[in-house]
């Protein structure tokens, strides 16, 4: 499947930025996407042994999913030569190469078999593909029945905190990118729009039906550190 203007955008912006990517997404989320993407991982029961990571990135979620679970391996997937060669480093550094598998792939074509894997992770994906429920029923295709799918995504605060979301968006993040570097001022000033335009496309019961729609029962949610994250989760029908 060929990349489309979408997908050739979203690795254009993050290509610079691997070897930086994590300690910034930290810093730039006050501390929250560890959190985040810790909780993403209890979702996955003790007895997935062999888990897919779509969108690997830097394989932060790849390694602690291989880390919560001594008998686990662990195949992560990413579109970026860039962002998977960090990953590797990190997986390297942690002493998980031989338990961790980074590939290049892409969530709307994935290289697997109809119910290859126990269980499947993926952060920050559907804001970059151009048919979010073409791509859930990829997913949930190569998941074993009864087996976990579990997604982590930044979410909108809601009442008195979606106004200070709004200026940090605006003008703390870009503001911030700015300063860390030319590739983290676009990312801060990109994310705001694109994590607004996501959600007015997809509000969560939306949402929630592609999920079930391609598959997934048990759907469930938990919103996180005021809304500014969402992981949500279900298993293979």
């Amino acid at each position: 499947m060929e990349a489309t203007a979408r997908t050739r955008h979203a690795r254009q912006l993050f290509a610079p930025l691997g070897q930086t990517y994590d300690r910034y997404a930290r810093l730039l989320s006050f501390g929250q996407d560890p959190r985040w993407r810790s909780f993403l991982v209890s979702r996955v029961p003790p007895d997935a042994l062999r888990v897919l990571d779509v969108a690997s990135g830097t394989a932060a979620v790849a390694i602690e999913l291989a880390r919560a679970q001594s008998a686990r391996t662990v195949v992560g997937v990413d579109q970026s030569p860039e962002m998977l060669e960090a990953g590797r480093d990190r997986v390297a550094q942690e002493g998980l190469s031989e338990r961790i598998e980074l590939r290049d792939g892409r969530a709307e074509a994935l290289p697997f078999a109809d119910g290859e894997v126990d269980a499947l992770t993926f952060t920050y994906l559907l804001r970059y593909v151009d048919d979010v429920p073409a791509t859930l029923r990829e997913l949930a295709r190569v998941v074993r029945p009864g087996g976990t799918v579990a997604m982590l995504e930044f979410g909108l605060p809601r009442a008195a905190w979606r106004p200070l979301w709004e200026l940090y968006v605006r003008v703390g993040l870009p503001a911030a990118g700015a300063v860390v570097s030319p590739g983290w001022r676009e990312v801060g000033s990109f994310l705001g729009p694109s994590i607004r335009d996501f959600w007015r496309e997809w509000p969560e019961p939306r949402l929630f039906d592609a999920w079930r729609e391609a598959g997934l029962a048990d759907v469930t949610a938990r919103r996180m550190s005021l809304g500014g994250g969402l992981v949500v989760w279900g298993r293979r029908a």
